[in-house]
């Protein structure tokens, strides 16, 4: 299964909520997390990951927990 990771180094520029609100918002601290890890192939989630001015975003495969 994948998920939207944002990796430290956020700026906290907004560009990724403001092209994508179904997948980011901002954390307590200004910062974009994610809040979705649905329609992961959109057009939109695209163009934020690729409008991110430092690079800090991906899809990535998620770790599954040992129980």
């Amino acid at each position: 299964m994948k998920q939207v990771v944002v990796h430290d180094g956020c700026i906290g520029c907004g560009a990724c909520v403001g092209i994508d609100p179904e997948h980011f918002d901002f954390n307590e601290d200004g910062l974009s997390h994610p809040i979705s890890e649905e329609n992961l192939e959109s057009d939109a989630l695209k163009s934020a990951i690729e409008s991110c001015p430092v690079g800090v975003i991906q899809i990535e495969e998620k770790e599954e927990s040992a129980e």
